[in-house]
């Protein structure tokens, strides 16, 4: 293993250890109780499942929080985060080892998403629940969106590179750090990563590290803003760590492999139907609003 890879399984281990630390501070600061039911664990099995086999995990689980009822919609957001953080450590493990890319691409990438995750958990956690149900309404929109372009084979092939140059390489890590930020707002980053580097002509295979590699440390950094503001719920939280830590495990290890595009059309309908149901509670969040009189 290169020392570039090395460097960041040590700075994986060093932000995980920061998270395990802030979630217990968090918790004695915000008074922060419940224990996971068997729902909370389901939908972490689920949907990190799903996560592994390249469906990705924020779109499917605010979908199943908003049919569900809980928690939330403010809550969400870090939630998510702090949530699908045990089985992004799992992942950029299993991943990052096993998947070859250029260690220089591989950092940068990794770096400029963490550096967007700590920009965005710091604005949305401060955000009113109303706009945050307006962006996570449209970020499941968005998610449909890539779904469905992926199901009609409209994502493009990619090239056959490990790594990239000049100006690729400039581009690719300034959108890797847009793509952090927005993973604060609910927008997972698999779809469009995928998308940019296969167009910059980046072998489609060697993006999962990446992908994985940035989720690993992003989340926990992201989930530090979170924890110090409050704003996650403790029990789905729960249920996704330990939930999805099992499904990762069972899709990497034993399954491997499921008619996914008849499931994409499946997220479809579910993430587009959870996505008027959030736009639809901004709306009249709005309408409960008191109007202001006019001098």
């Amino acid at each position: 293993m290169n020392a570039t890879k090395v460097g960041l399984l040590a700075a994986l281990l060093l932000v995980n250890a920061a998270f395990v630390v802030g979630w217990f501070w968090a918790r004695r600061r915000h008074g922060l109780i419940g224990r996971p039911g068997a729902a909370d664990l389901g939908i972490g099995f689920i949907t990190d499942f799903l996560d592994t086999l390249g469906i990705g995990s924020y779109a499917t689980t605010t979908a199943l929080f908003k049919f569900r009822g809980r928690p939330a919609d403010e809550l969400i957001p870090g939630t998510l985060n702090v949530g699908h953080n045990g089985a992004a450590f799992l992942e950029t493990v299993l991943f990052v080892t096993a998947v070859p890319v250029e260690p220089l691409l591989l950092g940068c990438m990794v770096a400029s998403a963490t550096a967007g995750a700590w920009l965005g958990a710091g604005i949305v956690s401060r955000l009113p629940r109303r706009a945050i149900q307006l962006f996570m309404g449209v970020a499941l929109l968005v998610a449909a969106f890539f779904f469905t372009m992926k199901n009609l084979g409209a994502f493009p092939p990619g090239g056959a590179a490990l790594g990239l140059a000049g100006w690729r390489f400039i581009f690719a890590v300034g959108c890797n750090f847009v793509f952090g930020a927005l993973m604060c707002i609910g927008i997972g980053n698999y779809a469009p990563t995928m998308i940019v580097l296969a167009l910059l002509g980046l072998n489609p295979l060697a993006a999962f590290p990446i992908m994985m590699c940035s989720d690993g440390i992003l989340q926990p950094v992201a989930s530090l803003g979170f924890f110090r503001s409050g704003r996650f719920a403790q029990a789905p939280a729960l249920g996704l760590v330990v939930g999805g830590a099992v499904g990762v495990l069972v899709a990497f290890f034993i399954v491997k492999q499921l008619p996914l595009t008849a499931m994409r059309w499946l997220v479809i309908v579910v993430v587009s139907y959870a996505a008027l149901s959030m736009l639809r509670s901004a709306r009249n969040a709005a309408a409960r609003q008191p109007q202001v009189a006019l001098p």
